[in-house]
């Protein structure tokens, strides 16, 4: 399957890199750019790209913004969020607002590979540590937020903390000497449980409740 990859950078420079990274491959495809978040649902209407890679701070419309329209146009595209720092507090901004994963802008061709690749296929791509860095400047949340966590079984609290410490499902299924596919039947029902859109939802909901503590 090809992966259809959009990019979203207010710098011409990063998005002639950035293409010539991801054009380079032959499960990948660059569908559109843009320079603007404002330009993000129109060009996702035009291009259906399965990855949006995008900056998360970009005059005009930032990535925080267009990630949050995209999800209000319940767009099937995953978010893939580039930042300068990984301590930038507009991260989480970005994640909670919906996007799937962040990345480093002096990432290397092959972590940004796999960084599409992996949210392509239904994975989130975070980093707990920075996570964890993030959330410790804010207010953990507590009354609906650790409620909706409060309805999961102990199997899903465990499968929930190993998808916050950056697992993958196999990864799971490995830990847990369970098969793929039943991880799969626990994550989603975390999902429906906790009221998340996707795993990477789950994180965030979990730490900023404390039921992962971030540190």
């Amino acid at each position: 399957m090809t992966v259809r990859v959009a990019l979203v950078d207010d710098e011409p420079l990063i998005r002639s890199g950035l293409a010539a990274v991801v054009g380079a491959e032959p499960d990948l495809l660059v569908v559109g750019e843009a320079g603007d978040g404002a330009q993000v649902l129109d060009l996702v209407a035009r291009t259906a790209p399965d990855v949006v890679l995008m900056d998360v701070r970009m005059p005009g419309l930032d990535g925080i913004a267009a990630t949050r329209a995209l999800v209000r146009a319940r767009s099937a595209a995953r978010v893939l969020v580039l930042t300068t720092f990984s301590n930038d507090e507009h991260v989480l901004d970005a994640l909670v607002a919906g996007a799937d994963g962040f990345l480093l802008k002096r990432s290397t061709p092959e972590e940004v590979l796999h960084g599409i690749r992996t949210v392509a296929r239904g994975e989130s791509l975070l980093f707990p540590d920075a996570v964890r860095d993030l959330v410790r400047r804010q207010v953990r949340g507590t009354g609906a937020r650790a409620a909706r966590l409060e309805r999961l079984t102990a199997r899903e609290r465990e499968v929930l903390r190993l998808v916050a410490a950056g697992l993958s499902n196999a990864e799971i299924a490995t830990e847990l000497v369970v098969g793929v596919e039943t991880v799969r039947t626990h994550v989603a029902a975390v999902l429906a449980k906790t009221g998340t859109r996707d795993r990477t939802q789950a994180v965030v909901l979990a730490y900023r409740s404390g039921f992962v503590p971030p540190g």
